[in-house]
């Protein structure tokens, strides 16, 4: 099969589309072959060689995919081959094939495109992993969302209004503003001009919960714009690493920081997000309230392109390989 590897970290044109063996399924494990693979910034940051997989896992770029099972390994119902599929992937998801945990691997929502369907996992089990099951958004609670009009903003902001909060975003420009409002995000602030700890100071515009990629640049403005018993939930470091935390601010307000990661988690956690995300979102996707924003697709052999589309961050939603 055709897939992409780093052999040596460093700019887009570092990834190297080759041949590898196709995989055989370990047991629990099932065999997809790929039809479509969202493009992640994790995905960027691992060919700069700043976020290595976990031991054990492929070298292969790719924490998301869609296709059909075409092979099980031992444990797994062989009923199961033939099915249309979505996957939450440590990696693999650039190639033609990939193995994963059949936990992992579930029933692709009817109504998607194949590129939809690559774009949807990893940005819908981040944002429901965080916002929902972690800090436990409420109906009419307010969700701010860093980076609005990224694949996690998009979906952040769907999934938000779904159900029933009101959404606020930072964005950076006025384009990526006006397609946030159009998605639901009642807020929209341009962090290039406008601050947005004093843009949300007053009543119900304070976030209760806090969805942030920014990392130790926006620590400390997300702490002073929490609500009272505010939750703010970090999943990246795209600001630095450190920062200094006012504890005493944080003790006022009755507040909690969290930071997380999906990639690195136990199959067995990454499941049972997956059985929620079926269970709870697959019918915001199947009605047409949540969908994945596709905004350019890419050939295997396109795959730099789609890195320095990534980093020049002009997008708005997804970049997905067709391989």
């Amino acid at each position: 099969m055709r897939a992409v590897t780093v052999p040596d970290p460093g700019g887009p044109e570092a990834l190297v589309v080759g041949e590898q063996p196709v995989p055989d399924p370990a047991p629990g494990e099932v065999l997809v072959r790929v039809v479509a693979a969202g493009v992640n910034r994790a995905d960027v940051l691992q060919r700069q060689g700043f976020y290595n997989p976990p031991p054990g896992s492929t070298d292969v770029l790719g924490l998301e995919a869609a296709g059909t099972i075409v092979a099980v390994g031992d444990g797994v119902d062989p009923a199961r081959v033939g099915e249309e599929v979505v996957a939450l992937l440590a990696g693999g998801g650039y190639a033609e094939h990939v193995a994963a945990p059949a936990g992992q691997v579930v029933a692709r929502p009817a109504g998607l495109s194949d590129a939809a369907a690559g774009g949807l996992v990893e940005t819908a089990a981040t944002v429901w992993s965080n916002v929902f099951m972690h800090a436990g958004l409420r109906e009419a609670e307010t969700l701010l969302v860093h980076g609005g009009g990224s694949g996690i903003g998009t979906t952040a902001i769907q999934m938000a209004v779904a159900h029933g909060a009101r959404v606020a975003v930072t964005v950076g420009s006025a384009e990526k503003a006006d397609f946030c409002r159009d998605l639901g995000a009642e807020i929209t602030i341009n962090y290039r001009e406008q601050d947005f700890v004093e843009v949300l100071k007053d009543g119900d515009a304070r976030p209760d919960v806090i969805l942030d990629n920014m990392g130790a640049k926006y620590l400390d403005a997300n702490v002073r714009a929490l609500a009272t018993g505010g939750r703010l939930v970090v999943i990246g470091m795209q600001g630095g690493v450190k920062a200094e935390l006012n504890l005493g601010l944080l003790l006022t307000k009755r507040a909690s920081v969290a930071a997380t990661s999906l990639r690195a988690r136990p199959s067995e956690e990454k499941a049972a997000i997956m059985a929620d995300l079926v269970e709870h979102t697959w019918p915001w996707v199947e009605s047409g309230a949540l969908r994945p924003i596709v905004h350019e697709t890419f050939s295997l052999d396109a795959v730099a392109d789609a890195h320095r589309v990534m980093e020049a961050s002009t997008h708005i939603g997804k970049l997905v390989l067709l391989p």
